[in-house]
């Protein structure tokens, strides 16, 4: 599964480049529900100059990390490091641990982000695509997104531990993207944590602000602490660890934010429901499936809202949540002279 724009054949969202040049007589602004990301930010707090100016400092760094340790539940005996985004990570850890990748196949258990499956494919592994976690056993290290993008499944946590299990019995290791959870932490597989197991969390997605480019691994102390050494001095900007802190720190927010992108949610399901059929989803993000997707994805693009649409799945629009009244009226506007016109023609 793959998702618009993008580079090396795999299409992300929030690509508007594409989309003016997809739909270039659209209205402005641009409305992009193409991603995943909270619409409505944790407010940005005033930082002073010096974050700036200097290096960061260790200091820095421990208050983010013990903020990321209380909000994620972090066992006190497992390792955590911080990160300029998930995605280095991803990038990261086939060739940090060559051993998983030369213990057998991986599986990544999808459809589902499909970095995942590139990242280890660049490292000389071996990938199955599994389809079902039972498929997904058959390997020797195993990458689930949990809950998953972008049909929000989930799989229970005796399931994960098992799967755990397993793979290190085999010499591999469970990689858990836990890039979605924030809003359901019971969906989470912390605060336990299977040995052979590493723990990915972003935090941009949630908090609304994805250009701070910060994220988390989770795991064993020992293989955390190398990779925290492999990836050197100052990975993280000073500004980013005081906004991280802060924002992890403020668990009234969470809460608040939490409750009002369910109702938001609840609210598109509705506005989607004459369309097609919702396949499922998180707080942040909806899937539709419809036969009438790539009719819907142009129509939408010429009232000027930009939504997710898929290489392999063209039935399949995920539509995220609009962050303002006017963005609602126009997104319910467009959707309902889509419904009086199934094709969208």
């Amino acid at each position: 599964m793959a998702g618009e724009g993008g580079t090396e054949g795999i299409w992300h969202g929030g690509d508007l480049a594409r989309a003016r040049t997809l739909f270039p007589d659209a209205p402005q602004p641009w409305i992009d529900l193409s991603t995943g990301i909270n619409p409505i930010p944790y407010p940005l707090p005033s930082l002073p100059l010096s974050l700036w100016q200097r290096l960061p400092g260790a200091d820095d760094e421990a208050a983010l990390l013990e903020a990321a340790r209380n909000a994620y539940r972090v066992p006190p005996e497992a390792g955590i490091v911080a990160a300029p985004g998930t995605q280095i990570l991803i990038d990261l850890l086939p060739r940090f641990f060559p051993a998983a990748v030369a213990a057998g196949p991986v599986a990544v258990l999808g459809p589902t982000y499909a970095e995942h499956a590139q990242a280890w494919r660049k490292a000389g592994g071996d990938v199955v695509e599994a389809a079902t976690p039972a498929e997904a056993a058959k390997a020797a290290t195993v990458v689930v997104v949990n809950p998953n993008n972008p049909d929000g499944r989930s799989l229970p946590a005796a399931d994960l531990v098992a799967l755990a299990r397993h793979c290190a019995a085999r010499g591999g290791m469970l990689i858990l993207d836990e890039a979605f959870a924030d809003f359901t932490p019971e969906a989470s597989l912390l605060p336990a944590l299977p040995p052979a197991t590493i723990v990915l969390r972003s935090f941009g997605k949630t908090y609304g602000l994805a250009g701070v480019r910060l994220g988390f691994a989770i795991g064993e102390a020992a293989p955390m602490a190398a990779l925290r050494a492999a990836m050197g001095p100052w990975a993280v900007a000073g500004p980013a660890l005081r906004i991280g802190a802060l924002a992890l720190g403020d668990g009234q927010w969470l809460a608040q934010a939490g409750g009002a992108r369910a109702a938001d949610a609840a609210r598109l399901d509705a506005l989607l429901a004459p369309l097609g059929r919702i396949v499922g989803g998180t707080t942040l993000f909806r899937l539709l499936a419809t036969p009438d997707a790539q009719a819907l994805f142009a129509h939408l693009g010429r009232h000027g809202i930009y939504v997710r649409r898929f290489q392999n799945e063209a039935r399949w629009l995920r539509f995220g949540l609009p962050g303002d009244a006017a963005g609602w009226e126009r997104l319910e506007a467009a959707l309902s002279s889509a419904a009086l016109h199934p094709r969208c023609a």
